[in-house]
């Protein structure tokens, strides 16, 4: 498969990253009651968007691999220096990078496992859904929102 199929495929695969991205920092602001402002949120949200034309950009030159792990590297330190700063300290940005780090290694081998990504990219979207669950079962939301008012 060329680079320009990958690069394809990785950007079906975008909104999905991104929406994890902002479920994981809703979920910090809601276990640990330190609030994100917007302006965060869509500073992130265009770092991991830049990945994606880093990904495109570079694949041209080196190739889909360097390219990716170059673009993956770049944004999740990106992020990680970024959330270090507003989320209280160098520990939570090096959760923040390990964490992206996995999704972007999980995203690479959905994408070179070619003809079982959609098991294998359903079988960890289930595994994600279930940490989120886990992580929220004993959260009051109705408390959380009681507090807002």
């Amino acid at each position: 498969m060329d680079h320009y199929r990958l690069v394809e495929r990785a950007i079906k695969y975008g909104i999905l990253f991104v929406v994890l991205a902002f479920t994981a920092f809703f979920l910090f602001e809601v276990l640990t009651k330190r609030r994100i402002h917007p302006f965060q949120y869509t500073l992130v949200g265009v770092a991991l968007c830049l990945f994606y034309l880093a990904l495109l950009a570079l694949s041209e030159v080196v190739g889909f691999g360097p390219a990716y792990l170059a673009g993956a590297a770049v944004a999740t330190l990106l992020v990680g220096f970024y959330c270090a700063g507003f989320l209280g300290g160098a520990g939570r940005g090096l959760l923040v990078s390990a964490g992206l780090a996995a999704v972007y290694g999980f995203l690479y081998i959905v994408l070179m496992l070619q003809d079982y990504s959609l098991v294998a990219g359903t079988v960890g979207l289930f595994a994600v859904l279930f940490l989120l669950m886990l992580a929220t079962r004993r959260v009051d939301w109705y408390a959380r929102d009681q507090e807002k008012g």
